[in-house]
């Protein structure tokens, strides 16, 4: 999560560090091409501006490109203005990039929030046909309790959007986050898989996961932070086919929308980066 460096690497010392952005991307394409599943990366607008070839390859493998903002600056710290400057940004580099429209759009740290909703609006205006920034659980940083789990149209002032959460399950009375960037490191795999085939079994629906490409470095040194994690600026979503993988058994549902590559991955079961 690029906000959680915010305090120790500042926006203009980024270029100084080295970028492992393109080999890990490359290692998450040849694992979809081989489980044969799609996915949505969510980008960065610098990243498609600083690595430019890495967008045009995951286009070439298949997949699709969406909005992650330009800066990874949380919208909630954003005026409208600003917000809208940045995501306008953004999406003119990646369709020039992609060579086609970007329809969808994941705010940095999920930080579409109830103080921030007005975002939605400015995202109609721009173009945007889907969201996948609100969370519907309780968190420090991001979440709206109480809302919707699984896709719904929403009805703004500018006309309509489909939001498209990322993964939780209903636990114990309680809306628990699971099967994405930070709780994949926190829960063991087989409570993500059984959480999947949970939601799939009892509730008939699909799972949204996502991941980031700095998941997928195999020895991390430590971060300007502190922490022993990857500096990682793109995400993906994918849909994974029912019997292929570690979530075998698990199925994906078919979004109203289409599906998009980005710096963070999705798959639906969609995986994010």
């Amino acid at each position: 999560m690029v906000s959680a460096f915010s305090s120790r690497v500042r926006y203009d010392e980024w270029s100084s560090f080295e970028s492992r952005v393109g080999g890990n991307v490359d290692r998450i394409l040849d694992i979809l091409e081989e489980q044969k599943v799609q996915a949505t990366f969510f980008v960065l607008g610098w990243v498609g501006e600083k690595n430019p070839d890495v967008v045009r390859r995951i286009v070439r493998r298949g997949h699709e490109i969406a909005c992650h903002g330009y800066r990874h600056s949380l919208v909630y710290d954003l005026e409208q203005d600003a917000f809208r400057e940045d995501t306008r940004k953004a999406k003119r580099i990646l369709e020039d990039l992609a060579g086609a429209p970007v329809s969808g759009y994941r705010a940095p740290s999920f930080s579409i929030t109830k103080r921030s909703i007005w975002a939605l609006d400015i995202l109609v205006e721009e173009g945007f046909k889907y969201d996948s920034s609100v969370y519907p659980v309780r968190h420090d940083r991001y979440g709206v309790p109480g809302f919707s789990r699984f896709p719904v149209s929403m009805q703004t002032e500018k006309g309509n959007i489909l939001e498209v959460p990322p993964p939780s399950l209903r636990l114990l009375g309680m809306i628990v986050p699971f099967g994405g960037g930070g709780y994949f490191r926190h829960f063991p795999l087989w409570f993500t898989d059984w959480g999947i085939r949970r939601v799939n079994r009892r509730e008939r629906e699909g799972v949204v996961v996502y991941l980031h490409p700095g998941n997928w470095i195999p020895t991390n040194r430590a971060s300007p932070a502190g922490a022993s994690r990857g500096f990682a600026t793109t995400g993906t979503s994918t849909r994974r086919k029912a019997g292929s993988g570690p979530f075998s058994g698990a199925t994906g549902f078919p979004l109203s929308a289409p599906s998009s590559p980005t710096s963070e991955q999705t798959t639906n079961n969609r995986r994010s980066t």
